[in-house]
């Protein structure tokens, strides 16, 4: 589906479908909002080569997992990013691509399903007046689906919590395998934070000055993007790591574990082999072997065993135990 919105030179606003773009054309000084919902790839295309969009750009757009980016072309500038069409507690997610076309009087939009950023400011951007600034209007997007990230990061941060807490009160298997699979959620989504700050580092690097010669402040917007980028994979970075450390922690406490109870085994191993050695040397049904007439040899074997074991108890409590 395509659906427009246009403001005329006239300050007239309008919405429709894609009629509109003949008229955006005709007026010199009009701006206009082109969104792509849900396009079939070849109309997309189609569009997109008809709007000057360059055709490196949109085979970007249209190949499958392209990883977050941003590039200048001579006619706009394409910001290319993840958005999020759910976010459940236990950090799993389904994510959509949304590229964002922003020129010199217009901005497209590009996404495969509903997005509540460019739903949210496809309502707002007439009283905000943003469809003047398109650069402005394509960060504003962005940092509402940045700030949905941000929020779903930061609810998990309580469960976190609790599951610190069942670690070091009563570790068991169940919490480290939940432990586990929140770290592996994690590293997807650091990595998917990651291309986002690199993304808006490298626009603040190079604003380009079709962006700069907006009215509205880019320079500004693009910094508070950062700073929401930077901050998300921040606390990304920081709660993986939390998880790593809850893991070796519980590793640790495992392996201490078996370390005592192989301790306890060694040292009764330790004090069973010389009565072994002894029992061995006396099952030898040899004719010549005195003890073995003693009337009292037995209870002499059997109290030397008991007196050797005895020793060997007492040294392994007080050295090892």
């Amino acid at each position: 589906m395509i659906k427009t919105q246009l403001l005329t030179s006239t300050g007239e606003w309008l919405t429709g479908n894609e009629d509109l773009v003949s008229r955006w054309r005709a007026d010199q000084n009009s701006y206009i909002w082109i969104d792509l919902n849900g396009e079939e790839p070849a109309k997309e295309k189609q569009f997109l080569l008809s709007m000057n969009c360059h055709p490196l750009a949109v085979e970007d757009v249209q190949r499958f997992r392209h990883p977050p980016k941003t590039e200048t072309f001579e006619d706009h500038t394409l910001i290319l990013y993840r958005g999020i069409t759910e976010f459940n507690k236990d950090l799993t997610i389904q994510q959509m691509t949304i590229a964002l076309f922003a020129g010199e009087r217009h901005l497209i939009s590009c996404h495969p399903r509903n997005s509540l950023g460019i739903s949210h400011y496809w309502e707002n951007a007439h009283h905000e007046n943003l469809l003047v600034s398109p650069g402005l209007l394509a960060s504003r997007i962005m940092r509402f689906s940045v700030g949905r990230y941000l929020e779903a990061i930061l609810a998990f941060e309580p469960s976190l919590n609790e599951l610190e807490d069942s670690m070091q009160e009563k570790p068991n298997d169940e919490v480290m395998r939940e432990l586990i699979a929140y770290q592996s959620r994690l590293r997807k989504l650091k990595r998917i934070f990651s291309y986002h700050e690199k993304l808006v580092t490298n626009l603040l690097k190079e604003i380009p000055q079709r962006l700069i010669d907006e009215d509205g402040d880019i320079e500004h917007a693009l910094q508070d993007l950062f700073e929401r980028c930077e901050r998300l994979h921040g606390l990304c970075t920081m709660y993986y790591e939390i998880c790593g450390d809850l893991i070796n922690g519980y590793l640790s406490i495992s392996s201490h574990q078996l370390n005592s109870t192989m301790k306890v085994l060694t040292v009764i191993t330790a004090i069973f082999v010389p009565l072994t050695f002894i029992a061995g040397i006396y099952g030898m049904n040899f004719d010549n072997m005195p003890e073995l007439h003693a009337p009292n040899g037995y209870f002499y074997t059997l109290g030397g065993m008991l007196v050797i074991a005895a020793g060997f108890g007492v040294v392994a409590y007080k050295k090892w135990l």
